[in-house]
């Protein structure tokens, strides 16, 4: 078995980059309508509730597909997975341009997220087998820094060009967008080398698969993800509908360059990996997800200045914890690590569905005071959960 690419080798950045920009592509795609709610509502008539299921739908489909393709892809390989998945989530923004009746747009949009999964369940198990242990968290930094140039460039692009031209316009172009990188990722990700395909059966297989619900600092780690994200995802998907009222009254085109914030997040990961090695894993991780909570205050602020400085806070905060909850569930699992990383992801984008659109009649009824407020709370209660849970034992 080859002991993995080093930095100082040529496929180390072709699999960094090119997984890269495949998962920025799923990302800018993931969160292509969030922006857009705004339009959706007016364009077809329908509830605020009603637009987000555009969210909340994709991640169901993601979810399944999560489940799926990582335990296939603990028996069949990676590569497969990445390729077809990038081609697949492409082809809907072609058709949507063309629907009239919104639950088409629901019905592509979960098309969409079970295909997503075929870049999402697989990326980190991928690193983790082809990537030298010493440079894995390097790897994984880079790798997650794609992940939130992927989410910033989609919502602001969307946003963008929506405003200036029209929501099919920025449909067309992100469909452009997934065949190049589908080129690129066809010529430069190495194949994997050191993959070791499963060969038990597959009840036994399911029981491995499964078994990681049986690890306590996993399935803590699996809480974290879903209640961070739950945090993440709330204020995001509420943020333009608070933009777009008064007092700020802002156009969607402004709304957008807000999204530009999370280029914290893209310094956020590779700093998280550095300080962890320096600090410890835990204590950087902790620090993160304060920050988080942070920033969510900030936010409560009615000013200009107190939205985009909250943001920036959130953004570092949520992406430095992100990553290391990653890393941890990489560490964490012996076996099946692809099935572990899938767990971990599957709780993530629970909390994605959750704060999306479950979080609407809080906003019907408190409007942002009452989202930012239960979003910073989520992360407080919880932590105090789990530091009461272990104290009892």
């Amino acid at each position: 078995m080859h002991e993995g690419y080093t930095m100082r080798d040529a496929k180390f950045w072709g699999m960094v980059i090119s997984l890269g920009l495949a998962s920025a592509y799923i990302f800018a795609v993931m969160y292509a309508f969030q922006p857009l709610l705004p339009i959706l509502t007016q364009q077809f008539g329908i509830s605020i509730s009603y637009a987000s299921t555009t969210m909340s739908i994709m991640t169901v489909g993601l979810i399944i597909g999560l489940l799926a393709i990582g335990f296939a892809s603990d028996r069949y390989g990676r590569e497969w997975f990445v390729k077809s998945a990038i081609l697949i989530v492409a082809v809907p923004f072609v058709i949507l341009p063309f629907v009239t009746d919104f639950a088409w747009v629901v019905v592509l949009r979960f098309v969409q997220g079970i295909a997503l999964a075929g870049v999402i369940a697989v990326g980190l198990a991928y690193l983790g087998e082809e990537i030298h242990p010493k440079f894995r968290s390097t790897a994984t930094a880079l790798y997650i820094s794609f992940n939130s140039i992927g989410g910033m460039l989609g919502r602001v692009l969307t946003g963008g060009l929506a405003e200036k031209h029209s929501w099919d316009f920025a449909l067309y172009v992100l469909a452009a967008t997934g065949i190049v990188i589908f080129i690129i990722v066809l010529i430069f990700l190495p194949k994997s080398r050191n993959f070791m395909p499963s060969e038990v059966s597959v009840a036994k297989d399911v029981k491995g698969f499964l078994v990681h619900l049986k690890n306590p600092k996993l399935v803590i780690i699996f809480g974290f993800g879903m209640v961070l994200q739950m945090t993440f995802t709330s204020v995001w998907t509420y943020l333009p509908f608070y933009l777009n009222a008064a007092p700020f009254n802002w156009s969607l085109h402004r709304i957008s360059f807000i999204y530009l914030t999370y280029g914290f997040g893209i310094v956020g990961a590779p700093l998280a990996g550095f300080l962890a090695s320096k600090m410890g894993l835990p204590i950087v991780r902790t620090i993160g997800v304060a920050t988080l909570v942070i920033g969510v205050i900030i936010t409560m602020i009615p000013s200009t200045t107190g939205i985009i400085v909250g943001m920036c806070v959130i953004c570092l905060g949520f992406f430095v914890a992100h990553s290391l909850m990653a890393s941890t569930v990489t560490m964490e699992a012996t076996h099946h690590k692809g099935s572990a990383s899938s767990l971990y992801l599957v709780s993530y984008y629970i909390g994605v569905a959750i704060g999306s659109s479950a979080f609407s009649p809080i906003w019907e009824s408190y409007h942002w005071l009452g989202i930012t407020l239960l979003a910073a709370s989520l992360p407080i209660i919880y932590s105090a959960m789990t530091l009461l849970t272990r104290k009892a034992k």
